[in-house]
């Protein structure tokens, strides 16, 4: 099964949508692997978004992702990267479809909920930038035979 990050940004905790979006996942039948909050850091914001460093909102990147602690989360499943991408919707809140998380919970690009992994390549260097390998289960769900069927596993 695939792996895939996903960031509960400060919007999403100051606004108490953790909750609903997590049961969205839980729901379309992805599993839990890890979950935990912390407090990121600009070290560690450098790091991981090194591709926007020089760009001009990255000051405000920072300030936004250091506003409260943070909920990191490992998902698994069929396909769990494209799947969570789905999901989540466009990056910009106003462009996202209704029914998305962004599109339902989200009218801005920077305040946007939630942040995933975009590749294969991305959730392996995310996952392991936020989580030891201890903090990620590999763990069966009981109800595997009602989420996806045999010849998926």
């Amino acid at each position: 099964m695939e792996k895939t990050l996903v960031i509960f940004k400060p919007s999403a905790i100051e606004r108490a949508l953790v909750g609903q979006i997590i049961t969205r996942f839980q729901q379309k039948g992805l599993v839990i692997a890890g979950l935990k909050m912390m407090q990121l850091d600009e070290a560690l914001l450098r790091e991981h978004y090194a591709h926007l460093v020089d760009r001009d909102f990255f000051p405000l990147l920072l300030n936004s992702m250091m506003a409260t602690p943070v909920i990191v989360m490992c998902l698994k499943g069929k396909d769990a990267i494209k799947v969570v991408r789905l999901m989540t919707g466009a990056t910009n809140g106003r462009d996202a479809l209704p029914g998305t998380i962004r599109g339902d919970f989200s009218m801005s690009g920077q305040e946007n909920i939630v942040h995933a992994s975009s590749s294969p390549e991305d959730a392996v260097a995310e996952l392991s930038r936020f989580f030891k390998p201890e903090e990620i289960f590999d763990w069966d769900c009981n109800d595997k035979r009602y989420i996806n069927s045999p010849d998926e596993l």
